[in-house]
This record gives C-alpha cells, sequence and structure tokens, in this order.
C-alpha cells in the first residue's frame, strides 16, 4: 500500500492485474467508497490534520437551500456543468450556437460526414471539452471583453466566453470549411500567440497559465490524434458519441438495447470512463501505476483497509476535472436525443469552493491552522484529506439539501450548481475577497 508521502510502486506486475486496477480507480464507486473510508477515519480521530463537526452540516444545508431557491425559484435547476458559464449575466449564448449548428447540419457536409443525425452533438461535446480544458483560474485581474455586449468577464465565466468565440471563428479546426467542430490537427498546431491573442493577454490584462493551457491542448490534439476508437478518424472530442451510442454487439460501454438498433441511452459512469480513459495521456499529475498514467489520483493512508495488497490499495480517486468534463457533456447528449443514465454514481466535485463551504461553515476546522494557513501542493496529505473529506460529506449535504427542498429526486448535478459551488463562492466573497480558504499550489488540472 502506498503511503501519503509518494505513490507506489508495481514493478513485477502483469498487464491483466494493472489493467484490472486501473479500471478500480476509474470508477466513481471506487471514488465514494475511498472517500468515505478517509471520512470514517478522521472521524474516529485518525488524523492530524482535520476536525469534524457533522452538527454543522445543517448550516451547509440551509445555507444551499436558501441560495438554491433564490437563483431557482421554480426549483428547475440545471446541471452544474459548463453551459451555465455561456449564460453569464443572463444572457444564453449556447441557444444561438445550437441554432447556427442545426442549421449547418441541415446543410449537407457542413458540420461533419455523419449521417446518423449526431452532428450536432459532436460539435458541441467539441466545444465542451475544450472549453472545460481551458478553465483553469484566470487570476484576479484578467477580464475577456465579449464584442457583441461590450461585457467585460472574468473567472471561470470571461474564459467559457472567450472559448466559445474561438470555438466559433474556427480556431479549433483544422478545416477552413467546418470551422464549428475540434480537431486533433488544429490543437496540436495551437500556439501560445493564439491562445494570448484569443484570452486578449495584455501586460495590463494578464492571465496566469497561459503556456500551461496550451501544452494541455496540444497534449489533447495528440491524445484525440492516437486514440480513433474513441475519438474517430479526424480526432474530435465528439467523436465519443459514435464510441458510447453503438449496438451491443459493439462491446462499447453504455451499450443497450435491442440489436441492430440505433440506441439513445448512455450512463454517466462510461462517459466519465472512455474520458479518463481517452485522456489519460494529458494529465499532468506525474500519478502512475506500473508506467501507466492515473491523473487525479492519490496515495493516502486511510484509502484502504490495513493489510490490502491490491494494486489499487491506498489510492483515493477523484477525478474533478473528468467528472466536472462528464457534467458538462450531460447536456449534449440529451439535447441530441441520447438519455443519460445513472446521473447519481457521479460524485460531488473536490475543489475549494465545495470544500471552501464545508470550512467556512465550520464542518471541517484544520487542526493546526497555521500549516494550512501554508502554501499546500496538490499532493499533500492535507489537501488530499480535505478532498476525500469534501466528496464525501457533499452526500450528506445533499440529503438534507434534498428534504430542505421537498425534492427527493434532485439530482447532485442540480444540487451542486443550486447549490454547494454557488454557495461556497459566496462565503468566500464575503470572507476573503474570493480566495480559497486553503491556499493550493496546483497546475489548474486539479482544482
Amino acid at each position: 500500500m502506498p503511503s501519503s508521502d509518494g505513490p507506489p510502486t508495481a514493478a513485477c506486475a502483469d498487464a491483466a492485474s494493472v489493467d484490472s486496477a486501473l479500471a478500480t480507480l476509474r470508477s466513481p464507486a471506487t471514488i465514494r467508497e475511498r472517500c468515505n473510508r478517509i471520512l470514517a477515519g478522521v472521524l474516529a480521530g485518525d488524523s492530524p490534520h482535520f476536525r469534524i463537526d457533522l452538527a454543522r452540516l445543517d448550516e451547509a444545508a440551509d445555507r444551499v437551500a436558501a441560495i438554491t431557491r433564490r437563483r431557482y425559484p421554480d426549483l428547475r435547476v440545471p446541471y452544474h456543468s459548463r453551459w451555465r458559464h455561456f449564460e453569464a449575466d443572463g444572457i444564453d449564448r449556447h441557444q444561438p450556437l445550437r441554432a447556427r449548428l442545426a442549421d449547418a447540419a441541415s446543410r449537407s457536409g457542413q458540420i461533419d460526414d455523419g449521417a446518423d443525425g449526431h452532428a450536432v452533438t459532436r460539435a458541441l461535446i467539441d466545444l465542451a471539452v475544450v472549453s472545460v480544458l481551458l478553465d483553469a483560474g484566470a487570476g484576479a485581474a484578467w477580464r475577456y471583453r465579449e464584442a457583441a455586449t461590450g461585457l467585460a468577464i472574468g473567472r471561470s465565466e470571461g474564459l467559457a466566453i472567450a472559448s466559445l468565440a474561438g470555438f466559433e471563428a474556427g480556431l479549433f479546426s483544422s478545416r477552413p470549411d467546418r470551422p464549428l467542430q475540434v480537431d486533433a490537427p488544429a490543437l496540436q498546431a495551437l500556439t501560445e500567440a493564439d491562445l494570448t491573442r484569443l484570452f486578449q493577454v495584455t501586460d495590463a490584462n494578464p492571465l496566469v497559465g497561459l503556456a500551461g493551457r496550451t501544452r494541455l491542448l496540444n497534449a489533447l490534439g495528440a491524445a484525440l490524434a492516437a486514440q480513433p476508437q474513441w475519438f474517430g478518424r479526424d480526432g474530435r472530442p465528439g467523436g465519443l458519441v459514435d464510441a458510447l451510442v453503438k449496438t451491443p454487439e459493439s462491446g462499447r460501454p453504455g451499450a443497450s438495447g435491442p440489436a441492430g438498433s440505433q440506441l439513445s441511452r448512455v450512463t454517466a459512469a462510461a462517459i466519465l470512463d472512455a474520458l479518463l480513459q481517452g485522456l489519460a495521456p494529458i494529465w499532468p499529475s506525474g500519478q502512475q501505476l506500473a508506467g501507466r498514467p492515473l491523473g487525479d489520483c492519490w496515495p493516502h493512508r486511510l484509502a484502504s483497509p490495513p493489510g490490502s495488497t491490491g494494486l489499487d490499495a491506498g489510492w483515493v480517486p477523484f477525478h474533478k476535472l473528468s467528472q466536472w468534463l462528464t457534467y458538462s457533456l450531460l447536456e449534449p447528449f440529451e439535447w441530441g436525443g441520447i438519455a443519460v443514465d445513472g446521473l447519481d454514481a457521479l460524485t460531488g466535485l473536490p475543489e475549494y469552493r465545495n470544500g471552501g463551504l464545508l470550512i467556512d461553515c465550520g464542518v471541517l476546522t484544520p487542526c493546526d491552522p497555521v500549516a494550512a494557513s501554508r502554501p499546500q501542493p496538490v499532493g499533500s496529505a492535507l489537501v488530499i484529506e480535505w478532498r476525500a473529506l469534501t466528496v464525501a460529506l457533499l452526500d450528506q449535504v445533499a440529503e438534507r439539501v434534498r428534504a430542505r427542498l421537498g425534492r427527493a429526486g434532485l439530482p447532485l448535478a442540480a444540487i451542486l450548481e443550486g447549490g454547494t459551488w454557488a454557495a461556497g463562492r459566496g462565503l468566500a466573497a464575503e470572507r476573503r475577497g474570493g480566495e480559497p480558504p486553503l491556499t493550493i499550489v496546483s497546475d489548474g488540472t486539479v482544482f
């Protein structure tokens, strides 16, 4: 079993054992199980990092329910996803794009060559993937000035709207005749200068992490090109539609329904698994198992029972960005007439807004405030524990929020949107000018 100070080794493992361990660590059920195991250990007093006051969960739930009613009085709460950022300042920017894509799809070959009715879905998945991967922290000073409205928009919303403008301008397509797509050749050719222009970066309008974003999109292009089984011969993120929506004999994840039929259902877990397999090479965390990349997966001494010997033992997976991306693909699938089942198989997102809500409401208290005030690497035991507790406790907050709203079936994706993320952001703004309660040293692919 790995310690919380470093990754494990699997030097002599056979390929089948490694494949099995990786599949286990890709599962959202494993995320939830390992996080709850860490929660149990902390509640038992086996942690130098946090104390937990479960009675304060009611305050957190009260705040989340109140802000949900304020933001969505009819309680028709959408999913927590990138598409909400495209609606910044009350302007729905994705509906006109969807209409434009539908019009282009009706004109043969103007989006793609598919004759299955999924051309619009492929294009929307293209946009969602590249936009989410550009959504690392922007810094407090940066703003994007939107040409159509004159609005100057910062943070995640500004990054989203800038990425939408780039998509509509064909920045991510190598096909001048098909600008409304994202493909491998265009991403591999993308330069830092291209993103500098897209994000309107100047000395007076600085954007942190520009080089890292460029490298990430270049790596995405390489991964798309190398894996036609997931992304098609054109190397497009939207190729996931063809990989997931197949007849049962294809053996693809998510397949169900009568043989030979065009399926109209997938599962959220299948989408996540496809993303974790297809995009594994792009994550720079450095976490590996037998030389295979793990992505957002970290060692913690409480993650598995004592004496566990499997290759996956001692690891706690989070896959925060991949789950955020999965949440952001739910609507493109559904808008395309493909139902997504098993939404609540996914977990809450272990990031600083949700985790900050729990600290600011007193559910979590750092045992050593001085140590917690210092910048923490994302792989530190304190940060891993904070994230695991966030995942586990968000499920408990969600139960209370559903009861307060009288909506027993409200999916976790809607509670996050309603919701926990907004409440955490509001508390951070009130108490620290928007900054998180802990300072994390991260490259943006985790938080």
